[in-house]
């Protein structure tokens, strides 16, 4: 278990201007806990998804990580959700839809049996507005690669698609990519809020035993670049 919500104060980066709040630390936890984590059940793949070049929990590693896309942002975005990514590099090519708090405070996963579908944190900004929004996939599943199957091989400067519910699509940047470990979780890091549009795109990673699924979490860090 990782990313327990820190005490609140008046420096919490998960506060925006607006009143809304950015993703808690121990709301996205459970993203490796309730489906990502338990992954690969029966599926024998050849040798398990790709991963970033960083080991599992090394910050140092991540690829371009520090490195931000060239050029003027563009102007943030009104709020409206999104219904569809795409990632042409890595063939994504899904809907969106939406994941909540269970009622053990804990964020939901996407359902297992969907092996192309992601969904989006609805506790975190909507795609293109300022701040960090969060969108979860499966890694694979008993059936075999699921949505974010490819998330390890994304590389710095690809892009990420996002198209919303006002007919915009959202293209982001990708600046770095990395693999982190559920036991550290730098949920700090990963999660905090932006000033600037940002998204975050995670699915399970790193060593994998069919006793306790993935020990880590592949994450992508984008920055709104364009918006069509």
């Amino acid at each position: 278990m990782f990313g327990r919500r820190p005490a609140k104060d008046d420096g919490d980066p998960g506060a925006t201007d607006g009143g809304r709040r950015g993703p808690g630390w121990g709301t996205l936890a459970v993203v490796l806990l309730l489906g990502l984590s338990l992954l690969r059940q029966g599926f024998g793949g050849d040798g398990g998804p790709p991963q970033p070049a960083s080991a599992v929990g090394d910050r140092s590693g991540a690829s371009g990580a520090g490195t931000w896309p060239q050029g003027p942002a563009p102007e943030p975005l009104s709020r409206s959700l999104p219904q569809r990514i795409t990632i042409p590099s890595i063939d994504v090519r899904a809907p969106v839809g939406e994941v909540a708090l269970g009622a053990d405070g804990w964020i939901d996963a996407p359902p297992l049996s969907d092996n192309n579908l992601a969904a989006w944190y609805e506790g975190s900004v909507t795609p293109g507005e300022p701040g960090t929004s969060v969108v979860v996939g499966h890694v694979d599943n008993t059936a075999g690669p699921a949505v974010f199957y490819g998330l390890g091989a994304l590389g710095k400067g690809r892009r990420i698609e996002i198209r919303r519910a006002d007919g915009s699509t959202a293209v982001f940047t990708v600046y770095a990519v990395e693999v982190v470990s559920k036991a550290g979780f730098p949920a700090d890091r990963v999660y905090a809020n932006a000033a600037d549009p940002e998204l975050r795109v995670l699915t399970c990673g790193g060593g994998y035993s069919r006793k306790t699924g993935y020990d880590g979490n592949v994450v992508a860090y984008a920055r709104l670049t364009s918006v069509r």
